[in-house]
């Protein structure tokens, strides 16, 4: 019964592949597959927008939406109708075809991404030696798209936006993919599900995750850091800065081109957290030895769901940076900070087992963040922060 409840949609896969001949059936399997993840996602971009808007009202001490639908539990709803009657309005001057086309290649781009990542045990659309790379070179393609929609729209705003925003996530691509090396250094494999497979075992009743080691919870943090900075998150939402004037990239954007750019962003930040989980969090593995029996899937989505929570809980706690500081910040400490965690993941790969390698691999993660740390006060003279009121 366990067995079948984990199973349950490799079951239903295989089900409605038996209603076709033998040569269609591996065509009709990736079929099933593309169309639950362009089902299943956009679902959940609708509950995380309410949850996320209900959440920051809260945060907020305000109500949030409570008109559509019971508690407001339709807002979704309402906001998907609201985007597809909207005007579509296209600037006279604008490049017609690369305006249409930048918010549909980040969709489709954000939906690729998904083809790799093992979503439960057995629950993977593409199973590749080198799925690691094709989830970041999807990735990569976003910053095209972004691009497309500045320049295309000829405006001077939008183009400034976008190069901003084009910067910000190359910066910080550079130390989101190094503190990826350090898990495929310990794994000895760029395949997800090997990585998955390598971290589904537990000591006791405790699981083996990666994230509980020195270099593991230090490449996280850097990970999530860097995560946030990659999906234009708070507080790192400069590409957008929705509380400025002008929108970004997207501000001569309107209608369902506009909405395609919000569900791209979203679908985004669930892909960057699947790869998180995957890579740092066990993926489908469940947290303990005794709650192995609940189904694989359920622990992957949620994991996704917190991910998606702190996502929340930082935009409305954390204020926007500036831009210099976003930029300082990735190339002055995040990327010293991953170069030395490589060093640090491959001393604990040869000192071999034993309490003495917590001990040094610990010792440099805390020595060099400490050391960067009031480095960076001191020569930027940072003091305690200081409130006026104007007079």
């Amino acid at each position: 019964m366990i067995e079948k409840a984990d199973q349950i949609f490799v079951f239903l896969q295989h089900w409605l592949m038996g209603f076709f001949p033998s040569e269609w059936q591996a065509a009709t399997g990736v079929v099933v597959g593309v169309v639950a993840i362009i089902v299943v996602y956009p679902t959940l971009f609708a509950l995380a927008v309410l949850l996320e808007r209900k959440g920051l009202g809260r945060m907020q001490n305000r109500y949030g939406p409570n008109r559509v639908g019971p508690c407001g539990i339709l807002q979704p709803v309402a906001d998907a109708v609201k985007s597809l009657t909207k005007e579509d309005i296209v600037p006279f001057r604008a490049d017609a075809l690369v305006h249409f086309m930048a918010p549909l290649v980040l969709v489709v781009a954000v939906f690729m991404g998904f083809a790799v990542l093992p979503m439960g045990r057995n629950m993977v659309l593409v199973d590749m030696d080198a799925s690691l790379l094709f989830f970041f070179a999807m990735g990569a393609s976003t910053e095209l798209s972004v691009f497309m929609a500045g320049w295309s729209s000829r405006n001077k705003y939008s183009l400034l936006g976008a190069m901003r925003a084009v910067a910000q996530m190359i910066s910080y691509e550079v130390p989101l993919l190094l503190t990826s090396v350090v898990i495929v250094m310990m794994a000895g494999s760029l395949s997800l599900v090997k990585i998955v497979e390598a971290q589904d075992h537990f000591t006791g009743v405790f699981p083996n995750w990666y994230v509980f080691t020195p270099w593991g919870l230090a490449g996280f943090v850097m990970f999530l850091i860097a995560s946030m900075a990659e999906t234009n998150r708070s507080p790192f939402d400069l590409p957008e800065g929705e509380s400025e004037i002008v929108a970004g990239y997207f501000t001569e954007y309107s209608g369902f081109k506009f909405a395609l750019f919000f569900l791209g962003e979203y679908v985004g930040m669930f892909g960057i957290a699947g790869l998180g989980t995957t890579l740092f969090l066990g993926g489908w593995a469940a947290p303990f030895a005794f709650l192995n029996w609940v189904p694989s899937w359920i622990w992957f989505f949620s994991k996704i769901m917190l991910w998606i929570c702190f996502f929340i809980w930082m935009r409305g706690t954390m204020p926007r940076l500036r831009q210099d500081q976003l930029m300082n910040f990735a190339w002055k400490f995040m990327l010293p900070m991953t170069l030395v965690n490589l060093l640090d993941a491959a001393i604990w790969r040869f000192m071999g087992e034993g309490w003495l390698r917590w001990v040094v691999c610990s010792v440099i993660v805390v020595g060099v963040y400490a050391g960067m740390g009031r480095m960076g006060m001191h020569r930027k003279r940072i003091g305690p922060r200081r409130y006026r009121y104007a007079e």
